[in-house]
């Protein structure tokens, strides 16, 4: 089942790394992320992209059947997904996933609904599905399914003013299994 948009989206907290938790919230209530993978003489090709959450943690991704993201997984199903908050200070979250091409035009029209949602800020009424699924035919529409397995994150660091930098403070994270509980 498709989760539907947070109006609300999680706030990174500026003073620690987030708990596990806390990183599959954010992803679960954000929208948009840089989806990466990697390519085969080049650096990684990256594009944004509305991805839609599920409610068993999936996080999929609707590209036309002819591009990059969908030919690559073929050959290699492991992606990344830079997932970006949308508020200043700018924080993200890594997710790293495994990738899987689902060609079910149905579940298509279902993603572009839910991401047109997302790009105005409200639900798409059902009067939109007949012009949504055209759009799914005409452009061969199909869904990248990221399972995540594992998380990358660091905290947002922002100057308010300049007589901060004295205080500013930076640490290193880590990455986190994407099941990890969060520590006692």
């Amino acid at each position: 089942m498709l989760l539907p948009w947070a109006a609300d989206p999680f706030t990174a907290p500026t003073d620690r790394d987030m708990l596990p938790s806390e990183r599959r919230e954010f992803v679960r209530t954000h929208r948009t992320c840089v989806f990466g993978y990697r390519r085969r003489s080049d650096g990684p090709a990256m594009s944004i992209v509305y991805y839609i959450p599920t409610d068993d943690d999936e996080l999929l991704v609707s590209t036309m059947a002819g591009r990059g993201k969908a030919r690559v997984i073929g050959r290699d199903n492991k992606v990344g997904l830079c997932v970006l908050d949308e508020r200043w200070p700018f924080s993200y979250l890594q997710v790293y996933a495994q990738a899987a091409l689902d060609r079910d035009r149905a579940l298509a029209v279902d993603v572009m609904m839910a991401v047109a949602g997302r790009m105005s800020g409200r639900p798409l009424g059902e009067d939109a599905r007949p012009s949504v699924a055209a759009m799914c035919e005409r452009e061969n529409r199909v869904v990248i399914r990221c399972k995540p397995y594992a998380t990358y994150a660091t905290p947002p660091r922002h100057l308010h003013r300049n007589d901060q930098v004295k205080k500013l403070t930076h640490w290193v994270s880590g990455t986190v299994a994407w099941d990890a509980p969060d520590p006692p």
